[in-house]
């Protein structure tokens, strides 16, 4: 979460002046909406943020010679208390579904694998294969860095990442990736073509990852192993 500070310091151009009427048609006119816009933005997910009061302290601190009307509160101290309280509501948001996706996540590796040509693998990870390469073509080790193509889903079809839908290969070393791909990847070889299912431990787990990935989430790829270029170590996704 962005500071407070921050924000209000940029809502000042919004509501400062407590006008729709304002005129929006100089080059400063226009970023000043802009930035008062954008900050609204920011600001429209704090819970128990009241504008009213917050428009009047705006008002009153712009004023040359303004006083508080809290006289000798301390208010960064009660804008630190704010974002205190902000933070620990946000972390049990974050708790509460991070519970709700790990029984999810634990409902759907169960009914996943028991269908018919899914193997599980000790660790939890679940496979499938889609299409097989040529006996005895390379599989890489952990040192190696792999051409791969893959599509990453989550169990409802949302789409989080696709070399596919780039219609690009990624390059990158077994290093720098999830536990979940490096434990599928050595046990592929060139031309494989696998289905796996990462459960959370193996992918992100309680944290998630971006906007897409919440915590304790299933990920599923498909995965093509392309080729094995040995020990180069380049960093991937």
């Amino acid at each position: 979460m962005k500071k407070l500070g921050i924000v209000l310091a940029g809502s000042v151009l919004l509501v400062a002046c407590g006008q729709d009427k304002a005129e929006i048609k100089t080059d400063d006119q226009k970023a000043s909406y802009a930035l008062g816009f954008r900050s609204a933005e920011q600001m429209r997910s704090l819970e128990n943020l009241d504008l009213d009061a917050m428009v009047a302290g705006l008002r009153d601190g712009f004023k040359e010679g303004g006083e508080s009307r809290l006289g000798e509160e301390d208010l960064d101290q009660l804008i630190r208390d704010f974002q205190g309280r902000m933070i620990a509501a946000e972390q049990k948001k974050m708790e509460e579904k991070a519970g709700a996706n790990l029984e999810a996540s634990e409902t759907f590796l169960k009914e996943n694998g028991a269908r018919e040509g899914v193997t599980t693998t000790d660790s939890g990870l679940q496979y499938e294969v889609l299409a097989s390469g040529e006996e005895g073509a390379a599989s890489p080790t952990l040192e190696d860095t792999v051409e791969v193509h893959y599509h990453g889903t989550l169990p409802d079809g949302t789409v989080f990442d696709s070399s596919v839908d780039r219609g690009q290969p990624a390059t990158f070393g077994l290093q720098h990736i999830i536990k979940g791909w490096q434990e599928a990847l050595p046990m592929m070889k060139e031309g494989d073509k696998w289905k796996i299912v990462v459960p959370p431990a193996l992918g992100y787990g309680e944290q998630g990852a971006g906007g897409d990935i919440g915590p304790n989430q299933v990920l599923i790829f498909e995965i093509e192993l392309l080729d094995v270029k040995g020990g180069e170590d380049v960093a991937g996704e």
